[in-house]
């Protein structure tokens, strides 16, 4: 693992049963969705929640490391991150201190990017220390599997009173909003899944997803793992525009990211790949098919799905694409301080928490807000480098971390999001510099 970590383990040496391997598989897919997805359990303190509890055991584990070893060695791929995560505190209490706030929203980002690395450190431990190999594409089956999971999740819940009942009771929420809120609007939500939340980390996962179909495309091109990813990207796509419709964020780009890397224009291209398209087509108007006819037979199913692609259907009927959300997000949204503000346009006011103290959820804005243009220029040169750091360590996927790089930056034209754990996965994993692009 390379946090990094020298570790002495090869992966688990016997042969399980098939018993055994999908208890060992769901209860690994538990533990990557309590990092994904975190959330807080009812009966235990405000605060604790499951990546903060994953977190702790990293200690534990590092503290087992050190006193056998004597030394904890860190990978210096992750010594430009640390450095200016830091940074971007010291801007931000640099601005706490010149407004008097008492906001330390990323002010603390330090302990944020230390939770989030320190959780995937854990995470990637434990999915090391049973898999033989692990890779890029082995992650993101577990992502992959988890987030159509939280979908169906999501249905259960919104449809099973009972279901409800027992998640509600047991399982807090207030990782991403609060229940009332949640009922109150008719949001579908899983377990630490829902809104803006749920719809970034979806977004990222159709790409990722969209990466290992296109090089499944041009390696063994088994059917079984085309039909698995495309049925996932539909479940998702469809699914977790429900949820959360920043998830068209993902779809529009996963397809995009299918289109420029396939060569499906190309004259030269292979006859397997157009099979392989093929199946694609054909699994989709099944699946197609199927929507129809739960949005035809299901009032719940149709209003979701009218409320997920609201300018899909806008667009039919009406002749123009627009949303509620985003004719807000254009009319009302796009708050800056004043031109002759110059402090807050440098250094920011420290106020974030407090939403009312600029009404927008635009995460350019709100970053200004907070820290200023200093703050939002530091944060924005964060996520470049972390992209081109992983890109640099999984060459075969450089694309990829361009295509998240711009997510980023195109998610914040709509909410203020942190996308740093899925880089601190990454840079807790092995290097495949050595495989061949």
């Amino acid at each position: 693992m390379e946090l990094s970590i020298n570790k002495n383990y090869s992966g688990i040496k016997s042969e399980p049963s098939k018993l055994s391997v999908i208890i060992t598989s769901i209860l690994l897919g538990i533990l990557v969705s309590t990092y994904f997805f975190p959330f807080e359990f009812t009966f235990l303190p405000k605060g604790l929640n499951t990546k903060v509890i994953l977190a702790v055991f990293a200690v534990l584990i590092l503290a087992v490391q050190f006193i056998r070893q004597g030394a904890v060695l860190i990978n210096k791929e992750l010594f430009p991150a640390i450095g200016i995560a830091v940074i971007f505190s010291i801007i931000g209490f640099i601005s706490v201190e010149v407004n008097n706030s008492s906001d330390l929203s990323y002010a603390n980002y330090w302990i944020s990017f230390a939770t989030w690395l320190l959780g995937a450190y854990t995470t990637i431990f434990v999915l090391e220390l049973y898999h033989k190999t692990f890779n890029f594409k082995t992650l993101f089956h577990y992502l992959i599997a988890v987030c159509v999971v939280q979908c169906f999740l999501a249905l259960l819940i919104d449809n099973n009173e009972t279901v409800k009942t027992i998640v509600d009771r047991y399982i807090s929420q207030d990782t991403v909003a609060d229940v009332k809120f949640l009922n109150e609007v008719d949001r579908l939500y899983g377990i630490g899944a829902a809104i803006d939340v749920a719809g970034t980390r979806f977004s990222i996962i159709l790409i990722g997803l969209c990466a290992i179909l296109k090089n499944e495309f041009d390696g063994e091109n088994r059917r079984s793992l085309i039909l698995f990813y495309w049925f996932s990207f539909f479940v998702i796509s469809v699914i977790g525009n429900m949820i959360s419709r920043t998830t068209t964020v993902g779809l529009a780009m996963g397809l995009g990211y299918l289109l420029i890397s396939s060569n499906i224009f190309k004259s030269d291209i292979r006859f397997s790949v157009l099979k392989s398209w093929g199946l694609i087509f054909v699994v989709s108007i099944i699946l197609l098919l199927l929507s129809i006819y739960f949005y035809n037979t299901n009032l719940e199913f149709r209003e979701q799905l009218r409320f997920g692609f609201e300018g899909f259907f806008n667009w039919l009927e009406t002749g123009v694409w627009t949303t509620g959300s985003t004719e807000r997000l254009n009319s009302e949204m796009w708050r800056w301080p004043d031109i002759d503000d110059y402090q807050t346009w440098v250094i920011g006011k420290a106020q974030f928490a407090n939403w009312f103290f600029a009404g927008t959820d635009i995460g350019y804005c709100r970053f200004i807000f907070y820290s200023g243009l200093l703050g939002l220029v530091t944060f924005s040169i964060f996520f470049i480098v972390n992209a081109w750091i992983c890109a640099l360590k999984f060459p075969k996927y450089r694309l990829f971390f361009i295509f998240l790089l711009a997510l980023t930056f195109i998610i914040w034209l709509k909410v203020s999001t942190d996308l740093f754990l899925i880089y601190a996965l990454f840079y807790c994993m092995n290097n495949e510099r050595k495989v061949a692009q």
